[in-house]
């Protein structure tokens, strides 16, 4: 009965985002209320799990971020510099230092992702009606860039393996199918009639685009690479460079 109240048609089941939650949040309860959990006390504790879930979703994407960010920073303003100084960056007039800085980079991350978040769906006009809703232009790519990150780390434990002159088969079928499924997919949603491409959805064509790119680049650079990497271990990298101010965090804090 509770199934068929909650989802007795498909447009009971879009009807905002309010209602999603709700539906997960009071069906996860069912499972704790059959272990005898009050009721009350069932739907409260999983309301927090999904609210610190939510939580800890912001935090790790907005510290990734920043990262990128002071990476790249750091990368473009010292590279006429010596590569191993660990001599931290100094706030100056020039752009790269404020964002190879901690503050800075988690700064432009935030307003980013707010100016994501804030900006209405692709087609609508800029309005308070219609604002908050910009994550839905990148959920198409969420799939496909997931999966492909999941090849890419498999590719990552391949090379670490071969270094080691351990078996690989175990790992390389997998590999495989993450690799080429996801960015077959993504080929299809860009390139078929009503596609990203001539749909004009210009946000999600570019970033396909650039996935894939990317994804052929570090294809390359691994065919490349593995002839020679057999049974050669990596070499010992040099002491994390301070500059960036990456690892002095202090809890969780961006």
């Amino acid at each position: 009965d509770a199934y068929l109240d909650r989802y007795d048609s498909w447009g009971g089941v879009a009807k905002g985002l309010g209602p999603k939650v709700g539906a997960f949040v009071d069906g996860a309860a069912n499972f704790l209320k059959a272990l005898g959990l009050a009721p009350q006390f069932s739907v409260a504790l999983m309301g927090v799990f999904v609210a610190s879930f939510a939580a800890t979703t912001l935090d790790t994407a907005c510290r990734l971020q920043r990262y990128v960010i002071q990476e790249i920073a750091a990368t473009l303003s010292t590279k006429k510099s010596k590569p191993e100084s660990n001599t931290k960056i100094s706030l100056s007039l020039n752009p790269l230092s404020w964002l190879a800085n901690k503050h800075g980079a988690t700064i432009l991350a935030v307003i980013l992702a707010f100016g994501v978040a804030a900006s209405p769906t692709t087609g609508l006009e800029w309005s308070w009606e219609n604002a908050g809703k910009g994550g839905l232009n990148l959920w198409p790519l969420f799939g496909a860039t997931n999966q492909l990150l999941g090849g890419l780390a498999f590719l990552v434990i391949l090379f670490w393996m071969r270094r080691r002159n351990l078996p690989i088969w175990f790992i390389a079928i997998p590999a495989i199918f993450m690799l080429i499924l996801p960015a077959s997919a993504m080929v299809i949603e860009l390139f078929k009639p009503n596609g990203w491409i001539a749909g004009q959805k210009p946000l999600l064509a570019t970033i396909g685009l650039a996935t894939l790119t990317l994804e052929i680049w570090m294809l390359i650079e691994a065919s490349i690479a593995w002839p020679k990497a057999k049974g050669v271990l990596e070499q010992s990298l040099p002491p994390i460079n301070s500059q960036t101010d990456t690892q002095n965090d202090g809890g969780r804090s961006c």
